[in-house]
């Protein structure tokens, strides 16, 4: 059997969430069954690249060319774009709609990604939406009917312990790119109502709009008390993670929300949205509130601050939490998908 699957993204230490779950999905596969044979496919700006890594026994690397007809059984597109390429079957993995559903990105970059996510959605023979929130969007946004979509939960992994954890601090953490639809303006609102002492830590480089966000900031009456750090790199991450008290990612729009799940794995208490996937991520470990009511999130923000024991409930919750989404069960969770087509 002869899997073909976009690589393209998995390339690099300090990757995106599309980054590591192409190479979990790819890796896992053939970790999984050395049976099969997996090509992967590189997109012609990465391709000379991706000879800097060494890939599995039963696996090769290919130049992914969008307009010639591939040998493979089966060809899967790991983030919702297929090209025009002919196919035997094919899969596409839907991660997230925002660019179409919200106001988060150029009208550009929305005229190029709807068009690209129609097309995967309408040549693919099966669908994986990361969510159920995902896969309703599929459905509802690109008229997909439910019989043709699959979902898989993204996963995560476990973290080892540390000999010598660092002391938490006065801390809210949170990570992603500052833009919009993070919601990093409210936050930084919601923040002003903690006592002095608190800090806010902002881990992520300047995305889409951020200048609201960051002129926000500069106007802060607690500007001195919040730190923009940009893109931080993974030994740095750890180290907040460590000394954070609070996790807060109180996004408007998330296809999976990977975040919530990184922290919870890294024990620290997680304070996120009611909206969009993050219900479906966070269960009843962590602290739900309205993104788009600034007193709900300075509330959430008071209560995880005061009160040690929600702290340490949600801590012990957020452990459990994260066993249920491991990525082995992704894996053999996308093979079954594979098995059903072939």
């Amino acid at each position: 059997m002869k899997i073909g699957l976009d690589a393209t993204y998995s390339l690099g230490r300090d990757l995106s969430g599309v980054g590591v779950y192409s190479r979990e999905i790819l890796y896992g596969l053939a970790r999984a069954h050395p049976e099969a044979s997996f090509r992967f496919c590189y997109r012609p700006h990465r391709f000379l690249r991706s000879f800097s890594e060494p890939l599995p026994r039963n696996a090769s690397r290919r130049l992914l060319r969008e307009h010639r007809a591939s040998s493979a059984d089966l060809f899967h597109a790991l983030n919702q774009r297929l090209g025009s390429a002919q196919y035997h079957r094919a899969v596409s993995t839907f991660h997230d709609l925002f660019v179409i559903s919200g106001d988060y990105s150029t009208p550009e970059f929305r005229e190029r990604f709807s068009a690209q996510a129609h097309e995967a959605a309408e040549r693919s023979d099966l669908i994986i939406a990361v969510s159920r929130f995902t896969a309703h969007q599929v459905q509802e946004l690109l008229n997909v009917e439910p019989s043709r979509i699959r979902v898989i939960h993204h996963g995560t992994r476990p973290v080892a312990p540390i000999a010598r954890p660092a002391a938490k601090e006065q801390m809210v953490l949170s990570v992603g790119a500052i833009q919009r639809r993070k919601n990093t303006a409210r936050l930084v609102e919601a923040f002003e109502h903690l006592d002095s002492g608190w800090k806010l830590v902002l881990a992520g480089a300047s995305g889409f709009d951020s200048q609201d966000a960051l002129r926000r900031i500069e106007r802060s009456p607690r500007k001195q008390d919040i730190q923009v750090l940009g893109y931080v790199p993974g030994p740095k991450l750890e180290e907040l993670y460590g000394r954070a008290s609070i996790f807060a990612f109180p996004s408007l729009d998330e296809g999976f929300g990977m975040p919530v799940l990184d922290a919870m794995a890294r024990g620290v208490p997680v304070l996120t949205s009611n909206v969009s996937a993050m219900p479906e991520v966070a269960g009843d470990a962590a602290l739900l509130v309205n993104p788009t009511d600034i007193s709900s999130v300075a509330e959430g923000l008071r209560r995880l601050a005061v009160d040690s024991e929600l702290r340490n409930t949600l801590i012990r919750a957020g452990t459990e939490r994260t066993r249920e989404f491991t990525w082995e069960k992704s894996v053999e969770a996308t093979w079954r998908v594979y098995q059903e087509l072939l």
